[in-house]
């Protein structure tokens, strides 16, 4: 062989190595992270309806699992109640706001199911719902809270889903009740993890006003209607 040949054998080698590296070294797409989505309300987690109340001698109460009446009317309260969950003696009085016109069998049939996906780093929701508020007004909501329980209960840290401004949050109710959320964010949406857990909540506005980075006034004008828990970080899972 000559000495050319020989080395445009060597460079042939030489370059088909350089592509094996080459191609051993180039990371490989992350899996798409895939979550399903199941909503509840309070009483079916087990816990004190929060933000619709009954009406008692001209006061209003706060429904609880062992003390609910499904055909009572609902209410708002006249000021914001705080949220505290797990605390049987946060039931009331409060004072009386306007009537909801519905049921707390009504309030309390809303549903609510869908996907999560996380792909080169976009965040991805796609939820359907029924039973809502017909042609209600709504946002979707990512919480975080203490993992463990506190005593007292302090609260839980709101954003809206997607833009920080609350521009990807609004959704509404169809006559019927039903509503479909899909939106694509920038970032993947950030999940459970050892201290915090993660969730979305589903709000009513009942007087069909949104407020841009807040909430609203819980029991006064903002209703969380289902929620879910969103499920560990998969790092801290393994």
């Amino acid at each position: 062989m000559s000495s050319s040949n020989r080395n445009a054998a060597g460079n042939a080698v030489l370059m088909a190595t350089a592509a094996t590296i080459a191609l051993m070294a180039t990371p490989l797409a992350a899996e798409p992270l895939r979550h399903e989505i199941v909503f509840v309300d309070h009483i079916e987690a087990g816990l004190i309806e929060q933000d619709v109340f009954v009406d008692r001698n001209g006061e209003v109460y706060r429904a609880t699992p062992d003390n609910i009446d499904m055909s009572a009317d609902v209410f708002t309260t006249a000021n914001p109640v705080p949220h505290d969950p797990g605390n049987t003696e946060a039931t009331g009085p409060f004072a009386k706001g306007v009537p909801l016109n519905m049921t707390m069998g009504d309030w309390l049939s809303a549903a609510g199911t869908g996907t999560y996906v996380c792909e080169d780093g976009h965040g991805h929701l796609q939820l359907e719902f029924s039973g809502l508020v017909p042609d209600g007004v709504y946002t979707l909501w990512h919480f975080f809270m203490t993992a463990a329980p506190t005593e007292p209960f302090i609260g839980t840290f709101d954003l809206p889903i997607g833009a920080l401004d609350g521009s990807q949050a609004t959704f509404l109710a169809d006559a019927d009740g039903n509503a479909v959320f899909d939106q694509t964010f920038e970032d993947c949406i950030q999940l459970s993890g050892q201290q915090l857990t993660a969730g979305l909540a589903v709000n009513y506005h009942s007087d069909d006003k949104t407020y841009g980075v807040l909430p609203g006034d819980f029991g006064h004008n903002a209703h969380i209607q289902l929620f879910a828990a969103l499920p560990k970080e998969p790092s801290l899972t393994n």
